[in-house]
C-alpha cells in the first residue's frame, strides 16, 4: 500500500483514515442520529483490515464516546494503527459545549484523552478549533511541552487559518493541518494549501465527501427523512438551492465512477488527493459495508480528461 510522509513525522499514512466522527452517535449538538456501537467497531475493523493505518477523532465526538469506541475496537488487535484525536471542544455534566485552549483545561483533556483510548501516547494531538483565538498562544506552548513530556508524539492543528498558522509556528512547528475540503467546500485552495505546501506541514483533509453528501446514496427524499439530531439537517449544502446543484455533481461522480468500478463517493476522496498538499484524506464509515465502499479511493487515481470533466461541471454549476 502506498503511504505518504506526514508533514515533519516519520508518521507514513495510508491515503485513506478512519474518521471517527459519526461513531460518537447521538445525544450531543454535532450527533449524526443513533450508532450502534458494534457497528462501529466492525466498520474499523473492516478498514483496518482493508489496509488502512490510522484512526481520527476527537475528544468531542459523542462527548467522549467516540474515543472509546476506538479503545474496544482495538483493543486484541496483533497490529495498532496510528491514533489521531483532537482537543479544545470541552463540556460539562448538562452536555453543553465550551471552548478552551487555557494549559490546565488541555491537560485535563489529554489525560482523559490517554485514558478513554487506552493508549500510553497519542500518535498526533490536534487543536480542534482555535478558538478563542487570544488562548492560541498558549495552547499551542502547552501542546508543545506534551510533545516533550511523551504524552503525545506530534501536534497538529485544525480548522487554522494562515495567520493562526505563523502564530503557532513561532513556538513551535506544526506537524499537520485538518481542514474541510472537498468538491464543495474548496476555500482551503487559495492560501491555506499553498502555504502548507511551502512550510512542509503535512494535510489530512476532512469530510472529503462533505458528510455523506458526495456518498451516492444521499438523495433529497433521504435527506427530508434525517432525524432531528443529526447536524446535516441544519447544513446549507443539504438544503435547496445548494442541494439540487450538489445532487447534480454527484450524477457525474457517478458516471465516471462507472468507469473503473468505483462510486461516486470513491472518486469524490480521489479527487482530493489530487491535490499535491493532501498527505491523506479523513473519511468515516458508520458499519463495514459502508468502509467497503469508499475503500477504494485508497488506490484510485482520476485521469487528466476525468479532472478536467469535474472542473467543466465547477465552472458551469458555481
Amino acid at each position: 500500500m502506498l503511504t505518504k510522509q506526514l508533514g515533519n513525522s516519520d508518521l507514513h499514512l495510508t491515503p485513506v483514515g478512519f474518521g471517527a466522527w459519526a461513531i460518537g452517535g447521538n445525544g450531543w449538538a454535532f450527533g449524526w442520529g443513533h450508532q450502534e456501537d458494534q457497528e462501529s467497531i466492525e466498520a474499523i475493523h473492516r478498514a483496518l483490515d482493508l489496509g488502512v493505518n490510522w484512526i481520527d477523532t476527537a475528544a468531542i465526538y459523542g462527548l467522549g464516546h467516540s474515543e472509546e469506541v476506538v479503545a474496544q475496537a482495538l483493543k486484541g488487535r496483533s497490529t495498532q494503527p496510528y491514533v489521531f484525536t483532537k482537543c479544545s471542544m470541552i463540556w460539562n455534566e448538562k452536555s453543553e459545549i465550551g471552548r478552551s485552549l487555557k494549559a490546565d483545561s488541555l491537560q485535563r483533556e489529554v489525560e482523559a484523552s490517554l485514558r478513554r483510548l487506552n493508549v500510553e501516547t497519542i500518535d498526533l494531538y490536534q487543536i480542534h478549533w482555535p478558538n478563542p483565538d487570544p488562548e492560541i498562544e498558549e495552547g499551542w506552548t502547552k501542546l508543545a511541552q506534551l510533545q516533550k513530556e511523551g504524552k503525545v508524539r506530534y501536534i497538529g492543528v485544525s480548522n487554522f487559518n494562515v495567520e493562526q498558522m505563523r502564530r503557532a509556528q513561532q513556538i513551535a512547528p506544526i506537524t499537520s493541518l485538518q481542514p474541510p475540503y472537498s468538491l464543495v467546500n474548496r476555500n482551503v485552495e487559495s492560501e491555506i494549501l499553498p502555504f502548507c505546501q511551502q512550510q512542509h506541514i503535512g494535510v489530512i483533509n476532512y469530510s472529503p465527501m462533505q458528510s455523506g453528501l458526495l456518498t451516492g446514496a444521499m438523495t433529497a427524499e433521504r435527506v427530508v427523512k434525517l432525524p432531528d439530531d443529526d447536524w446535516r439537517r441544519n447544513s446549507t449544502e443539504f438544503q435547496e438551492p445548494r442541494l439540487s446543484r450538489n445532487l447534480k455533481l454527484v450524477e457525474l461522480l457517478r458516471q465516471i465512477g462507472q468507469r473503473h468500478d468505483c462510486s461516486p463517493g470513491e472518486v469524490a476522496i480521489a479527487w482530493t488527493l489530487r491535490h499535491p498538499a493532501i498527505t491523506a484524506a479523513i473519511v468515516g464509515g458508520r458499519n463495514g459495508k459502508q468502509v467497503e465502499g469508499i475503500i477504494g479511493a485508497m488506490e484510485f487515481r482520476l485521469s487528466e480528461l476525468e479532472l478536467n470533466e469535474i472542473k467543466t461541471f465547477l465552472h458551469e454549476n458555481p
